[in-house]
């Protein structure tokens, strides 16, 4: 009997985030937790059990049941229980993002988003219960414990996220529509090949024009700035790390180094 192959919708996308998460223990003090705006390339995300208070971009809201609010690092935010007991439920990671697609991430989170956890799968229901019960009862090992503990919550919650996109439009949009998905995880996985319109329309079992259509409806841009947007990012991370132009070239797909230094020229001028 065949069986048939799954879409992996997350892992060329988390290869091209590179991400480290760090999970922050530390004993609340205050009632209060601020957070001030930075400029990595960073999320903050809070595992919240409420009541608490939620304040970010001069907006307010109240959360009573568990969640994850999810703020991308140049949004300053605030966190306020009614003891410092009650914050100490709140367990929070910052996650680096290390690799060339982080800005493709960071726009789904341009504003806050609130994640309740009504419907929490299997995977993120054990390990939050693994990360409270080594926060309540610290044993040896527990650093790197955490740190594993945490790479695994990060993706649980993308899991969570593509099972469950929070908003219409938008990259976890994209990799909750199958068809979608299979476009672009052909984009992360290999961006530096010649896709055309035609072979991702092929990839995803659809007319040029349905795919087309159906693509920026969902993604909220056509399939070539999606892809030109990926290879731009990966092209200006090969060049940061000193590989020079060439070789930054080579891998984000562009045919020579004129045409990597006209798109950056002209990304530049965008």
């Amino acid at each position: 009997m065949k069986t048939e192959t799954r879409l992996d919708r997350l892992s060329a996308l988390l290869h091209g985030l590179a991400p480290r998460v760090e999970l922050a223990y530390a004993a609340a003090t205050q009632s209060t937790r601020s957070v001030p705006a930075s400029r990595e390339a960073m999320l903050h995300v809070h595992l919240l059990e409420g009541p608490l208070q939620l304040q970010a971009n001069g907006q307010t809201s109240q959360v009573c049941e568990p969640a994850f609010w999810i703020c991308r690092a140049d949004t300053a935010h605030t966190i306020a229980a009614p003891t410092p007991q009650a914050l100490d439920a709140v367990v929070s990671a910052n996650v680096h993002l290390d690799g060339p697609v982080a800005p493709l991430l960071l726009a789904a989170f341009a504003q806050p988003k609130l994640v309740p956890l009504d419907t929490p799968d299997t995977l993120l229901t054990h390990v939050i219960a693994l990360v409270r019960s080594e926060l309540q009862a610290p044993r040896c090992g527990q650093p790197a414990l955490l740190n594993r503990a945490g790479d695994i919550l990060f993706i649980g919650l993308m899991r969570h996220l593509v099972a469950q996109p929070q908003t219409a439009g938008g990259l976890f949009s994209g990799l909750a529509d199958t068809r979608i998905a299979t476009a672009l995880v052909a984009m992360h996985e290999a961006p530096e090949r010649n896709w055309t319109l035609e072979s991702l329309a092929q990839r995803a079992g659809m007319s040029r024009t349905a795919f087309a259509v159906r693509f920026k409806s969902t993604i909220n841009r056509s399939p070539g700035k999606y892809l030109s947007g990926l290879r731009m990012q990966i092209a200006r991370r090969s060049v940061q790390a000193g590989l020079g132009l060439k070789a930054a070239a080579r891998a984000a797909g562009y045919g020579n180094v004129s045409a990597l230094s006209r798109a950056l020229g002209k990304a530049q001028a965008e």
